[in-house]
């Protein structure tokens, strides 16, 4: 059994590598640094038949079980719109480049991403903040909200047709080449580079929507006929205010199908209240891997669905790097007349640090 807590750009290699070698897998989220990636893993998955668990532990939270079960019941409408609210990013830089320290092999580290000089920044805990390595807080929190948001829209196995949005890029030029960059071609000043503060609309072939926003913390959804809100202390809204005994005894048959069949009370709110820190469901989210490894199931977070989630984040960012709306097509998993915005589907990588499917 692997864990895996590296940064972000070394997810899919050891993933792929893992379950490969016939090993089951825990993986931090977010599960992928490119769409192209995740196209990878669940190709990997599928053929080794491996137990790979996503932390994406808001998937294991009574309440947030409850809003999916909610919002894909029709209660609240047939057309939904939710919205995301995930925090800015930070600014920060340009910062001075150093001597790395001897512990520190930095080639291994950067591995496919291109070589720079070595900038303590760059290597830290705000590896994140670094469209090389991460895609700033769209792929951290939006990984844990865009999750339940597409799962609750009943679009876990598939994604948006239209994507629309700006974000502000501080040390990014309005003439920015994202392909050139990302092949190490140009260069930005030596600072953060994802977003500090966006809005992005991502348009479902129902005409669903979801709304990506860099205020606040929590997922709002609505339809004509109600409203919820939930985030990591609470799920509100008179729809909730409302249950009924029948209602309730529904919700606890409806989590444990949300659930893949194994039991779990929505009911039971299981996170931190301030919505900063880790989310107390970890152990529940562990417990339901250990279980699938055991009877081979998938688990609650599973790959193929995550997938589909973090594709709509990188979707996000590619959206808010080209200042334009893009089609999108699911099945085909491109984009629909855009060659530039199907160059970022993937990136070069650097050898020996290539992920081979």
């Amino acid at each position: 059994m692997v864990t895996i807590g590296t940064p972000d750009h070394w997810h899919t290699k050891i993933v792929i590598d893992a379950v490969k070698a016939g090993k089951d897998v825990y993986c931090e989220k977010p599960l992928t640094l490119t769409i192209d990636e995740g196209k990878k893993i669940c190709a990997a998955v599928k053929q080794t038949k491996r137990v790979v668990q996503v932390g994406t532990q808001q998937r294991s939270s009574g309440q947030f079980l409850m809003a999916v079960a909610i919002a894909r019941s029709g209660r609240l409408g047939k057309v939904l719109k939710a919205t995301c609210s995930i925090g800015g990013g930070p600014a920060g830089g340009p910062f001075p480049t150093a001597d790395p320290p001897a512990h520190l092999d930095c080639d291994m580290w950067l591995g496919q991403c291109p070589v720079v000089p070595y900038t303590p920044q760059r290597f830290r805990g705000s590896f994140r903040w670094w469209l090389e390595y991460s895609g700033g807080e769209m792929t951290d929190w939006g990984a844990h909200h865009l999750d339940i948001a597409q799962w609750a829209l009943g679009y876990e196995d598939s994604g948006p047709v239209e994507i629309e949005g700006r974000g502000q890029f501080p040390l990014i030029p309005e003439d920015f080449d994202p392909v050139g960059f990302f092949a190490g071609k140009v260069k930005l000043p030596n600072g953060y580079n994802t977003a500090t503060q966006f809005e992005v609309t991502l348009t479902f072939a129902n005409k669903s929507s979801m709304v990506v926003n860099s205020s606040g913390n929590g997922i709002l959804i609505e339809g004509e006929k109600g409203r919820i809100h939930v985030n990591r202390g609470r799920i509100t809204g008179k729809p909730i205010e409302e249950l009924t005994k029948a209602d309730r005894d529904w919700l606890v048959e409806e989590a444990a199908r949300l659930y893949k069949g194994k039991p779990i009370d929505p009911f039971r709110i299981t996170t931190n209240p301030t919505n900063s820190g880790n989310d107390t469901s970890t152990p529940d989210h562990m417990r339901n891997f250990f279980a699938c490894v055991r009877d081979r199931s998938q688990p609650a977070s599973d790959v193929f669905t995550h997938h589909r989630t973090v594709s709509s984040c990188h979707l996000c960012n590619i959206a808010m790097l080209l200042k334009r709306k893009l089609v999108w097509n699911p099945e085909k998993e491109d984009f629909i007349g855009d060659a530039e915005a199907s160059a970022l589907v993937s990136r070069p990588q650097r050898a020996p640090y290539t992920i081979e499917a």
